[in-house]
């Protein structure tokens, strides 16, 4: 049986850069809820620089609509502005969409009666959840737990000689 996923957030805000690492947060926890831990990292990444765009670029008339729609095979994040200026990848790269570019397996921009909307997907299949379960503990695992063998002092006796003849030294 093939369960159909298409899981969906959407915010509005004013960017900021409280707001920013805020948004950050509240999208790692949609991800883990999602079961797409492996993608928080360059997900957020790639929100973060395009929210940092939006308020750079802007200025502060900056509301935007951030977007994340999974639909169990692609992940497609997209931040939709106000602002009527088209972004360009720059060739010095380091920053910007260079770096969205390289968090993303594709992205796009698109014009809009209200502005522009910046976007990007990432490969994101159906988790495996058969991990999840509690699996029996595996044959010898309690080896570990064995008490400590006490290793006996040397025989009284060979101390004793030891000391008395110099030449052992």
């Amino acid at each position: 049986m093939t369960v159909q996923f298409d899981r969906h957030y959407l915010v509005e805000l004013q960017v900021s850069a409280e707001r920013v690492s805020q948004l950050r947060r509240i999208i790692a926890a949609h991800l883990r809820h999602w079961s797409l831990e492996l993608h928080i990292r360059p997900v957020c990444q790639g929100v973060e620089e395009l929210l940092t765009n939006v308020h750079r670029h802007v200025g502060d008339d900056n509301n935007c609509v951030v977007e994340l729609r999974w639909s169990g095979r692609h992940l497609t994040v997209s931040v939709a502005d106000n602002g009527s200026e088209m972004p360009r990848l720059l060739s010095t790269g380091g920053g910007g969409l260079s770096r969205v570019m390289a968090l993303s397996d594709s992205w796009g921009t698109c014009r809009t009666a209200e502005g522009k909307v910046v976007w990007f997907t990432r490969y994101a299949k159906e988790p495996r959840t058969g991990y999840l379960v509690p699996l029996p503990p595996l044959p010898g695992g309690g080896e570990f737990r064995r008490t400590p063998v006490v290793v006996p002092d040397p025989a009284p006796e060979t101390a004793a000689a030891s000391e008395s003849d110099p030449a052992l030294v």
